[in-house]
C-alpha cells in the first residue's frame, strides 16, 4: 500500500519533510499531552457528533489526530481541476434528469435506473432553479492508492457534512503548534464560511434588490450534525432556523422575528427532502415548512442543495459519472471512478457472489459506513448472510474491489503509526463560479487495519494541509 509520508526506502517524501522533522523533535509523552489538550478544547467548544443507534451517551467527540495530512501544490492542482469538472457534470445531469432527460434518451444512462429510482423527486420536474445550480455544496469523497492514483469513492450532492471539523481542526492545529504551522507554508481554509455565503447569495431569486437574506434550516439540536449547522450559521453571520420559525404566505417564505415577518431569499437546508414540506412529502413531518415547495416552484425562494439532488448520490448512478463528463462537457474525466460491479446486472451479480471474499459491497442508497460488507475482513457467516441480501434485492447493491488505501502517520496509543485515510473536499457552486478551499476533511481509520473512516463507525479526522507552490512543510 502507498505510504503518503515515506518512500519505500524510508526517507520522507518532499511534502512531508517538515512534518518528519517536527515528529522527530517530539516524544510520545509530548504528543499525548497535546492530544489531551486538543480534546479539552473540542469539549469546551462543544464539537460533538451524535450517534443515537448505540447505547450510552450519544454525544461524543470525533477523535482528532495531531499529525496533519499533507498534499503538494501540484497534487492539489490536479484534484481541484478534476473536482470542478465532476461537479459541473453532476449539476448538468441533475438539471437534465428534471428537464429534457437527454442523457437517458441517448442511452448513456439506463432509464430504469433513474425513472424507477426512489430518489427521483416528481415535484422537481420542469422546475427551473436559480443559476441552473442543483448541488451548491458538494462533498466528493476521494481515496488514494499511489503517488498519482486518486479515485472518487462517492459523490455527496444533498447535504454533505463535515466542513465544521475541517475548520476547527485547522484552528486547533494552529493553536497547539503555532510555530510549526507558521513556517509550514500552508494554504488557508478560514475563509470557507465567507465563500459559502457568497455562493449562496449568488443564487438568490432575481427579485432581490439588496443583499439576499440567507438562513440555515436545521432539524434541531437532536440531529447528529447540529453543531455544524449552528457553527456555519454563526460563522456566516446569518440566522439558524427550524421549521417552526418559517412561514409561507402567498407563496413567499418569511421568518418570524420579534419585529414581525422578514422575507427569506435562500434556505441552506440541512433537512432531508422527505421532511421539507408536509404538503408535498411526509404529512407527519414537524421539521419542515408547509407550503415551502409552492414558494420554491414559484421562484420566490432558493433551496440549497436543490430538492431532488439526491438522484446523483445513488451509488449505482455513480458508475455513470464519467459518462456524464463526456456527455455534458465533451471532456475526458480527470478523476477516475473506483471500478464498480452493479448487482442489478445478472452477470455482474454472479461475479460479486463468487468473489465476496475479495470485494466491498455497499447499499446503493446507504451512507455513513452502514449497510456494507468488507469481504476480506468478514467471516464466512457474514458473507453468506450478505449474499442472501444481494439475491433478495440485487438492485440495492454495488460492489467494488478492496482498494489498498493510502496511509498517513497517525498518533495512536502505541505511538505514531500508519492508518488508512480518505479525503472529502467541499466544492461550492455559485451562479457563475465553482470554488474550493484548498484541502478538505481528511478522515482516518483509527483502528489498525481498518478501512472504515466514517465518524459514526469510530473513525477520526485530521487537518489537511495543501502546501503553497513556493512553500513546504
Amino acid at each position: 500500500m502507498f505510504d503518503e509520508m515515506y518512500e519505500a526506502e524510508g526517507a520522507p517524501r518532499a511534502p512531508y519533510a517538515g512534518v518528519a522533522r517536527w515528529l522527530e523533535a517530539l516524544n510520545v509523552e509530548a504528543l499525548r499531552m497535546k492530544r489531551d489538550e486538543a480534546e479539552r478544547l473540542f469539549r469546551r467548544i462543544g464539537i460533538t457528533f451524535a450517534v443515537y443507534t448505540e447505547g450510552g451517551d450519544p454525544e461524543r467527540l470525533i477523535p482528532y489526530d495531531l499529525v496533519p495530512r499533507v498534499l503538494a501544490a501540484s497534487e492539489w492542482s490536479h484534484l481541484e481541476k478534476g473536482l470542478k469538472q465532476r461537479v459541473r457534470a453532476l449539476n448538468a445531469f441533475i438539471g437534465d434528469v428534471y428537464g429534457k432527460q437527454e442523457i437517458l434518451k441517448a442511452g448513456k444512462v439506463p432509464e430504469g435506473l433513474i425513472l424507477q429510482n426512489p430518489a427521483l423527486t416528481a415535484p422537481m420536474h420542469g422546475l427551473k432553479v436559480a443559476g441552473g445550480v442543483y448541488t451548491h455544496i458538494a462533498g466528493i469523497d476521494l481515496v488514494r492508492t499511489g503517488a498519482d492514483d486518486f479515485y472518487v469513492l462517492e459523490d455527496n450532492c444533498r447535504t454533505p457534512s463535515g466542513v465544521s471539523y475541517m475548520l476547527e481542526n485547522r484552528a486547533v492545529m494552529m493553536r497547539l503548534f503555532p510555530e510549526f504551522f507558521a513556517t509550514a507554508g500552508v494554504e488557508p481554509v478560514a475563509r470557507y464560511p465567507e465563500r459559502l455565503l457568497r455562493a449562496l447569495q449568488s443564487v438568490a431569486p432575481p427579485y432581490c434588490g439588496g443583499e439576499p437574506n440567507v438562513v440555515v434550516l436545521t432539524p434541531g439540536q437532536y440531529n447528529s450534525a447540529y453543531y455544524e449547522h449552528s457553527f456555519l450559521a454563526d460563522e456566516m453571520g446569518i440566522e439558524l432556523v427550524e421549521g417552526a420559525d418559517l412561514v409561507v404566505e402567498d407563496d413567499v417564505v418569511y421568518t418570524r422575528t420579534t419585529q414581525g415577518l422578514t422575507r427569506v431569499d435562500v434556505i441552506y437546508r440541512r433537512i432531508d427532502d422527505d421532511f421539507l414540506d408536509p404538503e408535498v412529502f411526509r404529512e407527519d413531518s414537524a421539521l419542515g415548512v408547509p407550503g415551502l415547495m409552492r414558494a420554491y416552484r414559484a421562484g420566490n425562494v432558493t433551496i440549497t442543495n436543490a430538492v431532488g439532488a439526491g438522484i446523483a448520490d445513488d451509488k449505482a448512478v455513480y458508475v455513470y459519472v464519467p459518462e456524464m463528463v463526456r456527455f455534458y462537457l465533451g471532456e475526458e474525466p480527470i478523476l477516475k471512478n473506483v471500478p464498480t460491479f452493479q448487482c442489478g446486472k445478472a452477470d455482474e451479480m454472479s461475479h460479486v457472489l463468487a468473489n465476496l471474499h475479495e470485494l466491498v459491497v455497499k447499499e446503493t442508497r446507504g451512507s455513513g459506513g452502514y449497510g456494507m460488507l468488507i469481504g476480506p475482513q468478514a467471516t464466512k457467516a457474514e458473507r453468506s448472510a450478505f449474499a442472501k441480501k444481494i439475491k433478495a434485492d440485487p438492485d440495492a447493491y454495488i460492489a467494488q474491489p478492496t482498494l489498498a488505501l493510502s496511509t498517513c502517520p497517525t498518533f495512536v496509543d502505541s505511538g505514531v503509526a500508519p492508518r488508512h485515510v480518505d479525503l472529502r473536499p467541499f466544492v461550492l457552486c455559485g451562479a457563475d463560479t465553482i470554488d474550493i478551499v484548498p484541502g478538505g476533511l481528511t478522515r482516518v481509520a483509527i483502528r489498525e487495519g481498518s478501512l472504515v473512516v466514517n465518524s459514526s463507525q469510530g473513525g477520526g479526522t485530521k487537518d489537511t494541509w495543501v502546501l503553497r507552490a513556493n512553500g513546504g512543510a
